[in-house]
């Protein structure tokens, strides 16, 4: 009988499976980092879309802010969830030298169970005034 070395050809045994659950979990960790990244952009990118859209109804010659509060908070359930549009504020600014209707939308940041930031997004969108 010939004794096999400490560094024969079966030292390496079992090693693919160490390397795959290694680099798989790393892998999973970064696919998920990416889906929660381009979550929160679409949410993001939705609340601005909405909040501008809102100031410029609201600037119409027959309405208001409140009708731009309203506008807004509709948009926002249609493309998201009722969830997103629950703190929507108004006012008038001087914005880049114009008078213009600001749309304030405060929501929470969506998050994919337990990774990613627990904070608020806040984003403006703002119309001209022309009356």
């Amino acid at each position: 009988m010939i004794p096999v070395a400490a560094d024969g050809p079966g030292r390496e045994r079992g090693s693919a499976v160490v390397d795959f659950v290694l680099v798989g979990g790393l892998l999973t960790m970064f696919f998920l980092a990416i889906i929660q990244l381009a979550l929160v952009l679409h949410v993001r990118n939705t609340l601005i879309d909405a909040a501008a859209s809102g100031a410029r109804y609201g600037t119409l010659a027959d309405r208001n802010a409140g009708d731009a509060r309203q506008r807004t908070g509709e948009l926002i359930g249609t493309a998201l969830n009722d969830g997103f549009a629950q703190d929507i504020r108004t006012r008038e600014v001087t914005f880049q030298g114009l008078r213009t209707l600001e749309v304030t939308v405060r929501a929470p940041m969506p998050v994919i169970g337990l990774i990613g930031p627990r904070d608020w997004l806040e984003v403006r969108g703002h119309a001209a005034i022309n009356r």
